[in-house]
């Protein structure tokens, strides 16, 4: 993360650095990107936004001179590759592993605080003064998710690696790497070749989505009283309810359906089913 940066429009955008090398926060990696990762990365944010669907964006790609080592198909053939940086932008880059860490170390108080400036600086329909805030943030969560990976469903977007470390607390794409787009329904389709247990397939993404804002809620547990934390175990259960609602709207849209009709879901799945044995 570089810097924050104001646009003449007032809006607010976290700067950041994508394949730039080591950081202190870095893992086992060497912290650098590759060209093509990099271009499919610029490309697919861009669309994505023009789709209509909340991402982060891409300013600058800056190719580089020195050579990155990958084994793009994680089958040992390592191969030498350029190497390239993209500039990329969006207004947070917290995530729900930036809570879960802090809830899992036991760090209340740093949790507290972070929680506490994302609400401030993201969440302007919750006051900081009220008790309720972080209930009203959880619930607030759950439902944007919901809407985010309905409509990834919506374009046939895999977003590849749905953990918790790349789930925005603002619910939007961020984390561009084994994306992917489906040529013809396939709900096992999987863009990540290193995925061999299909976790993060197409037609699991609603899943993973509950089951990374579970975590979210185990993070937030520590910070709720009795009342709260059963009144957020209540909202999480009405995320599949909340999903398929804006799905159904979604396919209703597609299809040029208009007003209410008890036989819509049918036709909406029936058609998929044909698409998949077309």
């Amino acid at each position: 993360l570089i810097g924050v940066y104001t646009n003449r429009h007032g809006e607010r955008w976290e700067l950041q650095l994508k394949g730039s090398g080591k950081t202190p926060y870095s893992r086992n990696g060497d912290g650098r990107a590759v060209l093509h990762s990099s271009v499919r990365e610029f490309l697919c944010s861009e669309a994505i936004h023009y789709l209509g669907i909340p991402t982060s964006r891409a300013a600058s790609l800056v190719v580089s001179d020195d050579d990155v080592w990958r084994d793009q198909f994680y089958n040992g053939n390592t191969k030498k590759e350029r190497g390239a940086i993209v500039l990329r932008l969006a207004k947070s880059w917290f995530r729900i592993g930036s809570l879960e860490i802090l809830a899992h170390s036991g760090e209340l108080d740093l949790q507290r605080r972070l929680l506490d400036f994302v609400i401030q600086e993201h969440f302007p329909s919750i006051a900081m003064n009220d008790s309720n805030r972080y209930l009203e943030f959880s619930s607030t969560v759950v439902s944007v998710t919901a809407n985010l990976i309905a409509l990834w469903m919506s374009v046939g977007f895999a977003h590849g690696v749905c953990n918790t470390d790349n789930f925005s607390l603002l619910s939007i794409t961020i984390d561009y790497g084994p994306f992917g787009f489906m040529d013809s329904y396939d709900p096992n389709f999987v863009p990540n070749t290193s995925d061999d247990e299909r976790r993060y397939k197409i037609g699991n993404q609603a899943n993973v989505g509950l089951f990374n804002l579970s975590k979210l809620l185990e993070a937030l547990k520590p910070l709720l009283d009795p009342r709260q934390k059963q009144l957020a175990s209540q909202i999480l259960e009405g995320y599949g309810e909340r999903y398929y609602i804006r799905f159904t709207e979604l396919f209703k849209t597609k299809l040029g359906l208009l007003g209410e009709n008890e036989d819509d879901h049918y036709l909406i799945a029936f058609l998929l089913k044909v698409s998949l044995l077309c």
